[in-house]
């Protein structure tokens, strides 16, 4: 996933600092490129570009060992359609554009080319796709819970992986695309921008709360599947195929009062720390504005309604938002610029 923590969600520790951001280490084939930006613009159509289909299978949070985890009852799911193939096509367009390519790039351990971080402006196909009512709605039906996507910069999170011919060599047996890890956000939304005929891997493999492990289908093109990642502990397992370009947007709950977890740790090493880190503030503070001014509406209502003063429940609402507040400090650490890798 693009934002891989190795540590459960517990009370958070200090935060080290800020590990350094690299550019893109390997070139994006020049063909794939071409066809990419070949293909005629369109503007976003929910019933041209959405054909969503509920999966046939998801799985619970009981069922998988977490019982009484997450936020959501759903743990995850087997692909379902999402996307049409026409919103394959423009999605790979703008997202192969020189602008998008000369500002978005980034490398990590365990994919040498993403693309992550692109404005409204730069990719406003793929922003309104995932903005889209039709979509927040199909992914919310899927994972059991009124979702919303995380915040701008963790729209459209792309990984592209092309073949050099050494993994056909290597086989399956050396599958595990990279250790097992807890997500930073509460769920994921992975959907597949390639053509998967003759791949071969792909899946995720899932730790169960009783050490089994359980492999989860990846998704196809146009399919997506849903993970509920901050709280399941799973690992990518290496798909072996001509290439494979993954589409993923990070969510969290809408309801202001659910608890929240996300941390940044995962996305700091890949994003422009800058403007990631204003989104997340920006968000953060936002629900604490929303939970402050209903729990003033709360207590005006209660008092004019003749009802005792409660110390309690007011300590109780405070403690929760200073626990929100001390979480947030802790991302707040020196950031750093893009080192571009010759």
């Amino acid at each position: 996933m693009p934002t891989a923590i190795y540590e459960t969600p517990a009370p958070l520790p200090m935060r080290k600092p800020a590990p350094f951001v690299v550019g893109p280490t390997n070139k994006i084939p020049q063909n794939v490129i071409d066809v990419a930006r070949a293909t005629p613009a369109e503007d976003f159509d929910a019933k041209k570009h959405v054909g969503f289909q509920f999966p046939k299978k998801t799985y619970t949070m009981k069922e998988w060992g977490y019982e009484n985890q997450g936020v959501s009852h759903i743990a995850g799911s087997d692909p379902f359609p999402l996307f049409t193939e026409a919103a394959v096509k423009q999605v790979r367009r703008e997202l192969l554009s020189e602008e998008v390519l000369n500002t978005c790039q980034y490398a990590s351990t365990f994919t040498k080319n993403q693309i992550r971080g692109y404005t409204q402006k730069q990719a406003p196909f793929a922003h309104a796709l995932w903005k889209s009512p039709e979509v927040q709605q199909a992914v919310s039906k899927v994972a059991g819970i009124d979702l919303v996507h995380a915040f701008e910069y963790e729209i459209g999170h792309v990984n592209l992986l092309f073949s050099d011919g050494e993994d056909e060599k290597k086989g399956a047996s050396d599958n595990v695309g990279f250790s097992w890890h807890y997500d930073s956000f509460p769920f994921v939304c992975v959907t597949m921008l390639s053509d998967c005929t003759g791949m071969q891997g792909g899946e995720t493999a899932v730790l169960k709360g009783d050490g089994e492990v359980l492999k989860v289908r990846g998704p196809t093109m146009g399919t997506a599947v849903i993970l509920q990642g901050r709280y399941v502990k799973h690992a990518a397992l290496k798909a072996i195929g001509k290439e494979r370009i993954s589409f993923i947007t990070a969510f969290r709950p809408k309801s202001p009062f659910v608890k929240d977890e996300l941390v940044l740790t995962g996305s700091r090493p890949i994003s422009n720390q800058s403007e990631l880190v204003y989104d997340f503030c920006t968000y953060r503070a936002d629900i604490l504005e929303t939970r402050f001014r209903e729990h003033a509406k709360k207590l005006r209502e209660q008092q004019a309604a003749g009802v005792k003063f409660n110390p309690d429940a007011v300590k109780e609402f405070i403690q929760e938002q200073r626990d929100m507040l001390e979480a947030t400090l802790l991302e707040m650490i020196p950031i750093h610029d893009v080192i571009e890798v010759e």
